[in-house]
């Protein structure tokens, strides 16, 4: 096994003025830069050499076994442009790891770390014209394994397929960052003990569609689920982990639900519990019930909701909807907390502040 990237440059690259038109207003997911690389895996021979090469379409075959039982994994990370001019990703290490995690839960075989990192490594100096420089904008890394044997068997493929993507990210919100209405799912829930709920892989989002759709329908922009047994615990908001603010004698509580086994262990969650200890919050991650949440917010001890993940950093909820009622957040409006810690991250990502705990790899530069 090799963890060395071959390099074969595209010939149809985007023109600098191309690639700036492309550039304007990106928003997310959207556009993709020249660029990717692919990694290609044989049982019994192990990891090929990855190449980079020219962005395009994949040849498959029809009896692929993604389509037919979807083995299939992703990771999302970020590479920021720095005060210096250089390029740094912010925690791909702790991406790679959940990577083999996920894989691991669909029988699928690891992807050594330093391979990971190379695929960045390579893409990222490659392209990285296409990095924003704005503070809030980034080049999201998207990196995906599929099994790729031709095969109808229900077993888990030979082949696989090792794949990274980049895509230009604007500001999540460039008007301002906008607090979220969200729908407490009853009907639905993403993930059971002993399911694939902490894994990232493509089934977990595809079952979240519908209850996505409820929610829009109730005039939502997210949804939030609940535990699968009790149907009264908050696990996740969306694809993003929650967080609740409280006040209790005169100390700042910052509260996530605990991992399960059914919770994504988001990396950007790590991040704010670590963030929040040092600004001499209290960080707590443990049950919290929808009854809580509502009587909490009556009381007055809860003052703020949030969701965090990779693609908005925080995204604040200003007002709850369920079948039973609901309730305003806050006012509606973003808390101080939220912003606070959100305002953390985002220095720390763009070199605005000291990196102490090591947490940006520096690419280009």
């Amino acid at each position: 096994m090799t963890t060395s990237i071959q390099i074969q440059l595209s010939d149809h690259a985007a023109s600098p003025a191309e690639r700036a038109a492309r550039m304007t207003n990106p928003g997310f997911g959207r556009i993709f830069t020249d660029h990717m690389v692919v990694v290609p895996y044989h049982e019994g021979q192990g990891w090929g050499p990855g190449v980079l090469k020219a962005y395009g379409p994949l040849a498959m075959d029809p009896a692929a076994s993604v389509l037919h039982y979807g083995q299939a994994i992703f990771e999302g990370f970020k590479a920021f442009k720095q005060q210096d001019g250089s390029v740094a990703c912010f925690r791909p290490d702790a991406n790679a790891r959940r990577f083999n995690v996920s894989a691991r839960r669909l029988a699928m075989p690891d992807l050594p770390e330093e391979l990971f990192l190379a695929a960045a490594q390579a893409l990222i100096t490659q392209d990285q014209a296409w990095v924003p420089g704005a503070v809030g904008e980034s080049l999201y890394m998207r990196p995906l394994m599929i099994g790729t044997e031709a095969a109808l068997g229900v077993k888990p493929s030979n082949e696989y397929l090792f794949i990274l993507l980049a895509s230009p990210s604007g500001a999540y919100f460039p008007a301002g960052v906008k607090p979220v209405t969200v729908w407490i799912s009853e009907d639905y829930v993403r993930a059971a003990p002993g399911g694939t709920g902490f894994a990232k892989c493509a089934g977990n989002y595809a079952a979240s569609l519908v209850a996505q759709h409820q929610a829009k329908g109730e005039g939502c922009d997210q949804v939030v689920w609940l535990d699968a047994i009790h149907r009264e615990y908050i696990e996740e908001m969306g694809g993003m982990n929650l967080f609740f603010v409280y006040q209790e004698n005169g100390e700042t509580v910052v509260v996530t639900p605990e991992l399960t086994g059914s919770l994504l262990p988001g990396i950007t969650r790590d991040s704010l519990l670590t963030l929040a200890r040092e600004q001499g919050f209290r960080a707590e991650e443990r049950r919290i019930s929808v009854s809580e949440w509502r009587s909490a917010i009556a009381e007055g001890r809860m003052t703020e909701a949030f969701a965090c993940g990779t693609a908005a950093v925080i995204t604040p909820v200003g007002e709850v909807k369920s079948a039973r009622g609901g309730w305003t957040i806050h006012g509606g409006q973003t808390g101080p907390v939220a912003a606070k810690l959100r305002q953390i991250l985002l220095d720390l990502q763009h070199g605005l502040a000291p990196d102490t705990h090591g947490w940006m790899k520096k690419i280009v530069g």
